[in-house]
């Protein structure tokens, strides 16, 4: 009799995803909050001649990961990035690489209006204002912050994400424009549709004339600390950055002292340069006056979450059952 295939999952995930994997698999889960060494991880696919690998971007898994069992036939990472595979490793032994393209769009869009109306209105702040009993009476300059309706609202990066960002804009009558790497004209046009006119302009030009910047790009080469100490000076002092792409994309250093000396007002991020970010990290002393961190929760909607644990375990299943995966990423990566 064929022994029941086993997939390993290195963190838990949300339960549509393993309830439906344990229907017709062998399940592990390691239970534990922090992310396992990769030691732990070539291991414990050594020891269960694991079939299926789900990983977190977390995880590292190269070429010695995907050596670590001869059965192994899939992986498939709780993520829509995938940079932490060797996808070449993986191509060259024919392992099936599934991701979760497309589905946190929206919710991260949310959590980007979340941060731009958090740093706008200071309600952090003012939570700590009224946690440490400073509340004393209403003062007409208490906690004042800039209008977020008719503002200006800069997008650099006009993805998937930018341009959800970007259509949220609609309800607040807000002038939109963006960079990048060429004119989106498919983009323009999407956004008329929702009443939001979206003008393409240098990047420079974005800085010098926004009241709101939002990052939507990905981490790559060209990117690595786009915001530094010379873009963060062409900022209104009045301007507020909000960063829900990737933590490396902001130098942190410069943003440290563009908070410190006034550069921008505010900032409002969800990824950070480290990432965890300490607790004793230099950056942390502005907030919540200056400053406003979440910790990289960008997806974290219950429904979004799901989603992703269902497309995870879809992913895996087609592995193991050497089916075309419904997302691969060796294919989105123009490998195969």
């Amino acid at each position: 009799m064929t022994a029941t295939p086993t997939i390993y999952i290195t963190r838990k995930i949300p339960d549509a995803g393993i309830a439906r994997l344990r229907d017709r698999y062998e399940v592990v889960v390691r239970d534990q909050k922090l992310p396992p060494s990769k030691a732990h991880v070539v291991r414990r696919l050594a020891e269960l001649d694991a079939d299926g690998l789900v990983c977190l971007l977390s995880d590292t898994v190269d070429a010695e990961v995907l050596d670590a069992s001869s059965d192994l036939s899939v992986v498939s990472t709780f993520s829509v990035g995938y940079d932490h595979i060797d996808l070449n490793a993986a191509f060259e032994r024919d392992i099936a690489v599934g991701h979760t393209p497309g589905v946190l769009t929206e919710t991260t869009a949310d959590l980007a209006w979340a941060l731009l109306m958090t740093c706008a209105r200071r309600t952090v702040e003012g939570h700590a204002y009224v946690e440490a009993d400073e509340w004393e009476t209403w003062g007409p300059t208490l906690l004042t912050g800039p209008d977020v309706h008719g503002a200006a609202l800069g997008i650099i990066g006009l993805g998937n994400i930018g341009t959800a960002t970007a259509r949220r804009a609609a309800g607040f009558e807000m002038e939109v424009r963006y960079s990048g790497r060429s004119r989106k004209r498919d983009r323009e046009a999407e956004l008329a549709d929702v009443g939001v006119s979206a003008t393409y302009v240098d990047r420079g030009e974005l800085l010098a004339e926004s009241d709101f910047v939002s990052l939507h790009v990905p981490l790559v080469e060209s990117t690595e600390g786009l915001i530094g100490a010379s873009e963060l000076r062409q900022m209104p002092d009045e301007s507020i950055l909000l960063n829900t792409s990737r933590g490396g994309v902001v130098d942190s250093d410069a943003l440290d002292t563009a908070l410190e000396e006034g550069w921008i007002a505010r900032a409002g991020l969800d990824v950070t340069d480290p990432e965890p970010l300490p607790g004793d990290h230099p950056l942390l002393r502005h907030a919540p006056e200056r400053l406003v961190v979440t910790p990289h929760t960008g997806s974290a909607s219950i429904g979004t979450r799901n989603r992703m644990a269902e497309m995870v375990a879809a992913c895996t299943e087609a592995g193991i059952e050497g089916e075309p995966l419904p997302h691969s990423a060796v294919q989105d990566a123009g490998l195969r």
